[in-house]
């Protein structure tokens, strides 16, 4: 096995049963030089089975090398469990979580990945439109736009991604660089439709899940129980209108 610390091979030892997955994990360790606690939230993440399985078009949009690459660099799903979020949650808050623990959203996006911008303003021709997160790959050499979706996949959002790689290629991408790549993270995806709406798209395009803890409810037998919030308000405003001589 590679060189690693010891601790690292008690951790590959007991946690991963199956050789090739503990080969890839210990290949990854010492590539990226994990320290112990990344490499058991790695594990426990699954991140064996998740890497390399987003759905894309990199084949048909990419030259084979980078297309490869670029698969490598994303991984289906993503699991943000650093986040708690209520179930009614919508893009911008997940969009502050993130950016409020970028270094935890930095490592489960992978090596390689710098961050650039929250929001980043684009102007076409006298409109304004806003990327949610960018970034650069320091590896695949281009700019990564990723949006956040706090629903499933629907095909208008690989149209919309599309018009956001034309704008930044044309006003942000060195000639050095490579073309730019979109990551488009939802709540659920339909492999099928993902498939229909990348068929005949230009632009490099991954879809991949998002997954994270969820603020539970009240249990279903306390539901009721407790006064909701209109309730409360009501009692409130009876409490300050009441005639304090009425009071026995």
């Amino acid at each position: 096995m590679l060189d690693l610390p010891w601790g690292h091979h008690v951790v590959l030892l007991q946690k991963v049963k199956d050789p090739a997955a503990r080969a890839w994990y210990a290949h990854e360790a010492s590539a990226h030089g994990w320290s112990r606690a990344v490499l058991t939230a790695q594990i426990d993440t699954r991140l064996y089975d998740r890497a390399g399985r987003a759905l894309s078009n990199f084949s048909q949009t990419l030259p084979p090398a980078q297309s490869d690459l670029a698969r490598q660099a994303l991984k289906d799903p993503y699991v943000f469990d650093f986040l708690t979020l209520g179930r009614d949650a919508q893009e911008r808050d997940i969009e502050q979580g993130l950016i409020d623990h970028v270094q935890q959203f930095l490592l489960e996006l992978g090596v390689g990945f710098a961050f650039v911008g929250r929001q980043v303003r684009l102007a076409v021709g006298e409109q304004d439109f806003y990327l949610d997160l960018l970034f650069y790959h320091l590896k695949l050499r281009c700019f990564v736009v990723v949006e956040l979706k706090a629903v499933a996949f629907e095909p208008e959002f690989a149209g919309k991604m599309n018009f956001y790689l034309s704008a930044v290629d044309t006003q942000m991408r060195h000639p050095d660089d490579r073309p730019s790549i979109g990551l488009i993270l939802c709540r659920g995806r339909d492999r099928v439709v993902v498939e229909y709406a990348l068929r005949d798209v230009q632009k490099p395009i991954g879809i991949a899940e998002w997954e994270t803890r969820v603020v539970a409810s009240l249990p279903a037998e306390f539901e009721g129980a407790l006064p909701s919030v209109e309730a409360l308000e009501e009692e409130l405003a009876a409490d300050t209108t009441r005639d304090p001589s009425s009071s026995a």
